[in-house]
């Protein structure tokens, strides 16, 4: 008897989903469900959410091939369509960035060429668009899903295996009240935002979304006669100016070159920390953690003595690891940061601190269901921050126009500390953020945490 699949969603995880399935030798019966009327693209890929100024964080070298990788996919696209989106033939580069609606056609266009693959293998594949699965319930012998079609009806349909790919959930409405958005997304909601002073709720890669999509519509950027990106209001824009804040008052840093696939860990390795977790939940945390510094320690022994590294606890890697950017003005240490990540590529030289981190986030994270409820919460409120800063860099562009922003004076950046309030009482239209005494007003707020 053929398997019945379904894949709820049709992102990046229902389509590597897809793939491995279309692969198998034996029939499968598989239906896709999307919610969307166009199926492939995936949430935050979608040119309906998405502003063409939003650029994704994912290098072509990063993306596992499906039928192609990305490079091989945007050389064999005519003139006019690489115009259209944005993308220069000279700059298709595997380890270059690209606005995320161009990840969005990439998918799209993989996820057809797995149908026609599966068609071939003899599967039988079923993509419903605009059907939404509102209910899931596992039966003794299958299971069942419960879908909206597009007219409204409730279906039920029974399956051997499901899986959810359901990715991103945006909230239906985002701008709960006059001003106040809860979510970049969708894009074109923001630029209904009227120019004045806004306040951005975060300063990583949501944020500079939110903050792109805003900039790109009172202005534009371009290169000046040296080179450099500088930005440009227009005239009904004179009056934008944006605010980005968080706690600790940093930018992202530059993306940074490092070896793929990644080169193999020598101490903190998979074989090490899965038998730290088969003697059980005690001391796990600690244990894994000298895995982590030692491994830091040898792979670059020069920053690992800058911050002290053999004396620190769980508790206190990230405030040596954050202290020199805090330190220093954000936009300064961007503008240098920049500068070395821009000459590291170019030399194709490798921060071996950068790197070692970046390698064993993943291997760490397999401690993390196995740590005890007073571990976990050492985990979080300490040594992830230093994880998800390491690998949640930016491209270099997203920096660039940050500082253009900057030397026009559109841009400030705000340290809000652990004790900050944000409130809508008694203001018409935006918020007032409240920290270390202050209190400013501001015509538009965006939440831009990622939450």
């Amino acid at each position: 008897m053929t398997s019945k699949i379904a894949i709820i969603g049709s992102g990046p995880t229902g389509i590597y989903t897809l793939a491995g399935l279309v692969a198998a030798r034996v029939p499968l019966s598989i239906t896709v469900f999307e919610v969307e009327a166009d199926a492939g693209k995936g949430t935050p890929y979608h040119p309906d959410i998405n502003d063409q100024a939003m650029l994704a964080n994912i290098a072509s070298i990063e993306l596992p091939p499906i039928c192609e990788n990305l490079v091989e996919w945007l050389r064999r696209q005519p003139d006019l369509e690489l115009e259209r989106l944005n993308v220069a033939r000279a700059q298709i580069k595997e380890r270059e960035f690209y606005p995320r609606i161009v990840l969005g056609e990439y998918l799209q266009s993989q996820f057809q060429q797995l149908i026609e693959k599966g068609i071939a293998n003899q599967h039988v594949i079923d993509v419903r668009t605009r059907h939404r699965v509102v209910d899931i319930k596992l039966q003794p012998d299958d299971i069942q899903l419960t879908v909206r079609t597009p007219d409204g009806e409730r279906k039920d349909y029974a399956f051997d295996h499901v899986v959810m790919a359901t990715g991103h959930d945006w909230p239906e409405t985002t701008e709960v009240k006059p001003g106040y958005f809860v979510s970049p997304w969708p894009a074109r909601a923001l630029k209904s935002i009227d120019p004045g002073s806004i306040a951005i709720l975060g300063t990583s890669l949501s944020a500079i979304d939110a903050l792109m999509t805003v900039s790109t519509a009172y202005g534009a950027f371009y290169l000046d006669a040296s080179g450099q990106l500088q930005y440009q209001s227009s005239a009904a824009g004179e009056g934008f100016h944006a605010t980005m804040m968080s706690r600790k008052g940093l930018l992202p840093e530059a993306d940074f070159y490092c070896e793929y696939p990644y080169a193999p860990l020598h101490i903190c390795t998979v074989e090490a920390v899965d038998a730290l977790i088969a003697h059980g939940s005690a001391s796990l945390l600690d244990n894994v953690f000298d895995l982590f510094k030692r491994e830091l320690a040898a792979s670059d022994p020069d920053y690992a003595a800058s911050i002290g590294l053999s004396l620190l606890t769980v508790e206190t890697l990230a405030p040596a690891y954050f202290a020199a950017r805090e330190a220093m003005d954000p936009f300064v240490w961007a503008g240098m940061n920049l500068a070395e990540a821009e000459q590291n590529k170019a030399s194709q030289h490798i921060v071996q601190w950068r790197y070692a981190i970046l390698r064993m986030h993943e291997i760490v994270a397999r401690a993390v269901p196995h740590l005890d409820k007073d571990d976990l919460k050492r985990f979080h409120k300490s040594f992830k921050s230093v994880f998800i800063d390491d690998y949640a860099t930016v491209p270099h562009q997203s920096i660039q126009r940050l500082l253009a922003l900057r030397r026009a004076g559109k841009l400030d950046i705000i340290k809000l500390g652990n004790d900050y309030e944000i409130t809508t009482d008694g203001v018409a239209r935006g918020a007032v953020i409240r920290h270390d005494g202050t209190e400013t007003a501001f015509d538009a707020f965006v939440d831009a945490t990622g939450a």
